[in-house]
């Protein structure tokens, strides 16, 4: 196992007791006990207090366009498939800007692992309701309640066969770290929903209300039966499950590229007489 502080990085500014603090730490937890070093793992981030966290992880990183996290992350794997990428995200960031995004993410089955921090609240640019919010949640946008019915990104990934799908929560670094373990090592997509508190804008889904809530999934879960996985994803109000939802064994994009087969793109040597030729002929 690695010394955890060879992951430090810059000093943290969410709000005291932000879920956020305890992400990070369960993070540096997951990567020390898999012994991969700052130099072998990449964070990518888009806009948002989530977008923050590669700013205070010690490792390569790259904080991109609100929404984007994706495309950058898939760029950089497909570069250099022998660099463990994740992706950084919130709830807004990724399942409202960066919908679309998701979608062909899963489509394609990249291996990207996307952890993203579901505050259920829009808490960078101060409590807009955000596509997990809850019905009818009053916030300084909709002073008459969120109109829209909530988007359960678990069901939607598991109804486009996603090969790695879980849901962990913040107050639970313990099994929230093994779901971070599990995500790294999955051959594939995977997305880690992880339910975090927004202690300053969000007084609906709070410590309390996710203790009351929030519970594993026992160890004789099926996580390969889909049809369980998307009445299990559907749960939600009085029952939340944590755990791996859903796996399939599918094989990676990358896998399925001939020219990433025998090495990784960046090394891979050109001749600058080669590229000239190439540029000619698209003009």
């Amino acid at each position: 196992m690695l010394d955890r502080e060879i992951y430090k990085g810059q000093v943290p500014a969410w709000c005291p007791g932000c879920g956020n603090f305890s992400i990070l730490e369960t993070l540096k937890g997951a990567l020390s006990e898999l012994e991969i070093k700052p130099h072998e793992v990449t964070l990518v981030s888009g806009i948002g207090q989530a977008g923050k966290l590669p700013h205070y992880l010690r490792c390569n990183t790259f904080n991109g366009l609100h929404g984007r996290t994706l495309p950058v992350a898939t760029g950089i794997r497909l570069a250099n498939h022998e660099m463990l990428v994740i992706a950084v995200a919130g709830d807004g960031d990724c399942y409202g800007e960066g919908g679309n995004h998701l979608l062909h993410a899963i489509r394609r089955n990249i291996n990207v692992k996307l952890f993203v921090h579901n505050n259920q609240i829009y808490g960078l640019t101060k409590g807009q309701a955000s596509p997990t919010s809850v019905e009818g949640m009053v916030s300084k946008t909709q002073p008459f309640g969120s109109l829209s019915e909530p988007l359960n990104p678990l069901a939607l990934a598991v109804a486009l066969d996603c090969s790695f799908v879980a849901r962990g929560y913040a107050g639970d670094r313990d099994y929230l770290k093994h779901l971070m373990m599990e995500a790294i090592k999955h051959s594939g997509f995977a997305l880690l929903d992880i339910l975090q508190p927004c202690v300053t804008f969000n007084r609906i889904n709070t410590y309390q209300w996710y203790s009351e809530r929030v519970y594993r999934l026992s160890d004789d879960y099926d996580p390969e039966d889909r049809e369980l996985a998307f009445r299990t994803s559907l749960q939600w109000n009085d029952r939340i499950p944590t755990g791996i939802i859903y796996k399939s064994i599918r094989p990676a994009f990358e896998e399925r590229i001939p020219v990433l087969k025998e090495f990784p793109l960046v090394k891979k040597t050109g001749k600058p007489e080669e590229i000239m030729k190439l540029l000619k002929e698209l003009y």
